[in-house]
């Protein structure tokens, strides 16, 4: 763990506050776009448009930078970042925002795939794990840490605006000064999806279905917030939950995910996520059951995500492992950029009580097509030929999939072929 600390110091640092900034923009524009009395609709577009741009970014990045080098993509996605996030206040209209939302959604998109091909070229065999782990534990706290930052200001004014793009001007500074020499950048093209589904139905389609539940929690968290009547300290600390939890619980789960039928344990977490969410359609003027369900949702649904990864993996040839990663991180966006316009038209329908009851309604049917699944194919394999589990957040691109089948690969397990 030190050495990875030693030699990647300065990415994860730059990488903390760049997830700084952008945890802080998305409760922001929620709770900003509500005192601007943005309808639920125009406020579903702008939250959609982030994984409308996010997508976008993971087409179009690898061929910038293989064009012009990592540097120069790095630096130009950042200053446009830093630009944004001053435009926001200065221009708040729903049009407006809608297109800032979809180019910073790119620019992040871009920024992620340039970091982590970067931290991909760092990492060796022996220690690629604990990096991708140490990203992903950079990645939670910069988005808890922003939660905090959001109490401290006026949120109808600049400041909070201006300290992200801060933040992300500086996060620059200690990566493109230290990082060297510049990696070489190849990307996987990806399964068909015909080849994909038909390796791993459950995974396409729980992927499909999580992309729902991560808009609902990325994009919607601070608009049901709102709608329920929180505070700004309430809502920062009901996203800070989903995050905590999703950090403590990925560990435990993939130690167990090696060890049995990871069907049963995919079925088994989206039953009690389910039943998280639905503590809160019955109680949502009790604040504590609303933390509850918030850790029980991002506890289960984040791990849920490295979970479907790895299941998928048992069923593909080790050649096919990295190239199933962009299909599989598509499907979950087009899930993503559906999900915040069906959470706005249910909290204008149902009220707050329509979140939950959406999260709710993916999480059971994630949980009943992993039941049909399990009458379909028959396990037939050993534990011991599982592809070994890699904790990855849902915001990861394509690179940092690769980068956690790299440790599939490492781990010189495997995999089985379907039946």
């Amino acid at each position: 763990m030190l050495q990875v600390l030693s030699s990647s110091w300065a990415l994860l640092l730059g990488m903390f506050m760049l997830m700084i900034g952008n945890g802080l923009q998305g409760t922001l524009l929620g709770v900003r776009g509500e005192m601007a009395h943005f309808s639920t609709l125009e406020l579903s577009m702008v939250m959609s448009a982030y994984f409308v741009g996010f997508l976008g970014g993971s087409r179009f990045t690898p061929d910038m930078i293989r064009r012009v080098g990592h540097v120069r993509v790095f630096a130009a996605l950042g200053s446009t970042i830093s630009a944004v996030l001053v435009m926001y206040p200065a221009v708040v209209e729903p049009w407006a925002w809608i297109a800032l939302r979809a180019i910073i959604g790119f620019c992040f998109c871009g920024v992620y795939i340039t970091a982590e091909s970067w931290l991909n070229n760092a990492a060796d065999n022996e220690n690629r794990g604990k990096a991708l782990s140490l990203y992903m534990i950079v990645q939670m706290a910069g988005i808890v840490s922003a939660q905090y930052i959001v109490t401290l200001g006026d949120v109808n004014g600049f400041i909070l605006f201006i300290v992200p793009s801060v933040l992300v001007s500086m996060a620059f500074a200690p990566i493109l000064l230290s990082i060297r020499p510049t990696p070489p950048f190849a990307s996987t093209k990806p399964l068909s999806f015909k080849r994909l589904i038909a390796a791993s139905p459950l995974a396409c389609m729980g992927m499909f279905l999580l992309g729902g539940v991560f808009a609902a929690q990325f994009g919607m968290g601070a608009v049901y917030g709102t709608r329920a009547g929180l505070s700004i300290g309430q809502i920062s600390l009901f996203v800070s939950a989903i995050y905590v939890s999703a950090l403590f619980s990925q560990y435990p789960i993939g130690w167990i995910s090696d060890r049995m039928d990871r069907r049963v344990l995919i079925i088994a977490l989206s039953v009690i996520g389910g039943l998280g969410c639905a503590i809160s359609i019955f109680g949502q003027n009790n604040y504590a059951l609303i933390l509850v369900s918030a850790a029980l949702m991002g506890g289960t649904s984040n791990p849920l995500y490295a979970l479907l990864i790895a299941y998928a993996n048992d069923y593909l040839d080790r050649e096919d492992m990295a190239a199933a990663s962009g299909g599989l991180l598509f499907i979950n966006g087009l899930g993503a950029i559906t999900g915040p316009l069906i959470v706005g038209w249910l909290l204008d329908r149902v009220g707050p009580e329509g979140y939950w009851a959406f999260v709710a309604f993916l999480m059971f049917a994630l949980a009943a097509y992993g039941g049909w699944r399990m009458t379909r194919r028959k396990s037939n394999t050993a534990q011991s030929d599982l592809v070994t589990y890699a904790p990855i957040m849902a915001t990861g691109t394509p690179v940092a999939a690769e980068l956690a089948q790299e440790v599939y690969k490492d781990a010189e397990i495997a995999p089985r072929h379907p039946s």
